[in-house]
């Protein structure tokens, strides 16, 4: 199938393919005599599996380890383990920064009513988080 028939079939753009193929996640495909690129169901198998990697937030980086495992004939499970344990440790951190965030622009809405008035073209609720620093206190 040509690329365009593969990134329709896959949902994804051709340039994407194009992209994986010039570093290296996708080997380069065989070519009409015309130069049109030539794609089977072992691209299809491998477009999607780094597509399913990348959703479950592996990168390109490690996709592509977790591809050279794959062609060494090494199961990567190790690896994928680790990858995936450090990606639920970064959502972790990221829950916490973003609880912390909700939390301080709650208390900055509550705070919205007592804060004195700011000068002309700016707010009251920034300048209060500017003056107090990172965080918002009462």
């Amino acid at each position: 199938m040509r690329i365009g028939e593969l990134a329709a079939r896959l949902a994804i753009n051709p340039k994407t393919i194009r992209y994986y193929e010039g570093i290296g996640l996708l080997p380069e495909p065989e070519r009409t005599p015309s130069g049109y690129r030539l794609y089977d169901e072992d691209d299809v198998e491998r477009l999607t599996f780094i597509k399913t990697a990348q959703r479950l937030g592996i990168t390109l980086d490690e996709i592509r380890e977790i591809l050279a495992f794959r062609e060494r004939g090494d199961r990567p499970c190790d690896y994928v383990r680790t990858v995936l344990r450090r990606e639920v440790a970064e959502i972790d951190r990221r829950l916490a920064e973003l609880t912390a965030l909700r939390d301080e622009l709650v208390t900055l809405e509550d705070l919205a009513d007592e804060l004195p008035e700011s000068r002309p073209g700016t707010c009251r609720l920034i300048d209060h988080v500017r003056q107090r620093g990172a965080g918002v206190r009462p």
